[in-house]
């Protein structure tokens, strides 16, 4: 399937697919506690992002990876672009950072082929992963030697994003959670 193809049928489609090698992929549900973590966390950048010129994505909006001649579209759970495509675009070429809450059926993906294609992006600075048992985040950070992983595993810690010029609180992203 050509890309302008998968892009005219995505905006028809009932339902979310993401687009890898010329297919279109359904993606799987989410849980709510999986909802819960990705509106957290997007209402957190929101807030911190209110006046600047880098806006916070939510799930809806694609991401665009360009991999040699090969293109591919992804749903991260959130993301934060400083220059956005325009309006009528349903996707974000230049995402700054990009956020995937783990799950058990997309776990393998996410960390594995989503986040090394997330990585390929010029734009991107930080890709951080969420776990959804336990207040635990791993933040990769572009460095000048390639992408550096860092844990944030106490629900009193605060993940410093100076990409963006803010501090995110653990204890803020995982408000709310029962367990």
């Amino acid at each position: 399937m050509r890309v302008s193809r998968y892009l005219a049928d995505e905006v028809r489609s009932p339902a979310r697919r993401e687009y890898v090698g010329g297919h279109a992929y359904g993606m799987a549900g989410a849980s709510n506690a999986h909802n819960q973590i990705a509106t957290n966390l997007l209402i957190a950048l929101g807030v911190r992002l209110r006046g600047c010129q880098c806006r916070p994505f939510h799930s809806d909006t694609k991401v665009r990876v360009r991999l040699g001649s090969e293109t591919r579209f992804y749903y991260p759970d959130v993301s934060v672009t400083c220059r956005p495509n325009p309006p009528e675009d349903t996707w974000q070429d230049e995402p700054i950072l990009v956020a995937e809450v783990l799950s058990p059926q997309t776990r393998r993906i996410d960390q594995g082929e989503k986040l090394l294609a997330y990585q390929s992006i010029p734009s991107l600075a930080v890709c951080v992963l969420l776990e959804t048992d336990t207040p635990c985040l791993s933040v990769w950070r572009r460095t000048a030697n390639g992408f550096v992983d860092e844990i944030h595993d106490r629900i009193g810690a605060v993940v410093a994003l100076p990409e963006l010029g803010i501090e995110l609180p653990l204890a803020e992203i995982y408000a709310e959670m029962r367990g």
